[in-house]
């Protein structure tokens, strides 16, 4: 009677142990990636005005290479000029303290590819010469979205929500319901 029940168990154990085997034969490792947040800060009473930007993080496949940067579009220096038509222009980057106090409307996953089109767009931005920030026609908004059409999402400009970071984000996010993003009141 013993020699029976080890002989079961031996079997159910070895059942086992072929089953981990083949499930564990079919595992792949987690693929490395980078993926992109878009984020907006509401604004505050110390200078800060509304603002959106996009915040890359992960891994790229290709080379293993960390990624954790953040860019933003603004106004060199804000004032009254910014009012009357283009100023001079920046891409700010964020540091992590900022960065974790702000709205994160949604995050996607792209490819290698993506990664370097949107770094190579941050760097246009970055290059353009003279007054290249305008209020109403590129500012902060402008620049998220196009680096939101780079990654493939729908995009548009309604007026009302130009100098609206965070309901401009709302926006994009009911234009793109794949998304699955919550609305940040």
């Amino acid at each position: 009677m013993i020699v029976v029940k080890h002989r079961l168990i031996r079997d159910l154990v070895l059942r086992m142990m072929l089953a981990l085997a083949a499930l564990c034969a079919g595992a792949t490792p987690a693929s490395a990636q980078v993926k992109v947040s878009f984020q907006s800060f509401n604004g505050s009473f110390f200078g800060r005005y509304p603002h959106t930007f996009v915040v890359f993080e992960g891994t790229l496949d290709s080379t293993g290479q960390p990624v954790n940067e953040n860019y933003g579009f603004s106004a060199e220096t804000a004032g009254p000029a910014v009012l009357a038509g283009p100023v001079k222009h920046v891409i700010i980057v964020e540091g992590p303290k900022y960065v974790r106090t702000t709205n994160r409307h949604f995050t996607i996953p792209i490819s290698d590819e993506t990664y370097l089109r949107m770094k190579q767009e941050v760097t246009t931005w970055r290059k353009q010469p003279g007054n290249y920030y305008d209020l109403d026609r590129r500012n902060c908004i402008h620049f998220v979205g196009r680096m939101a059409q780079l990654a493939g999402l729908t995009v548009d400009y309604p007026a009302e929500l130009l100098r609206k970071p965070k309901q401009w984000l709302n926006h994009i996010a009911a234009l793109n319901p794949r998304l699955g993003a919550r609305r940040i009141r």
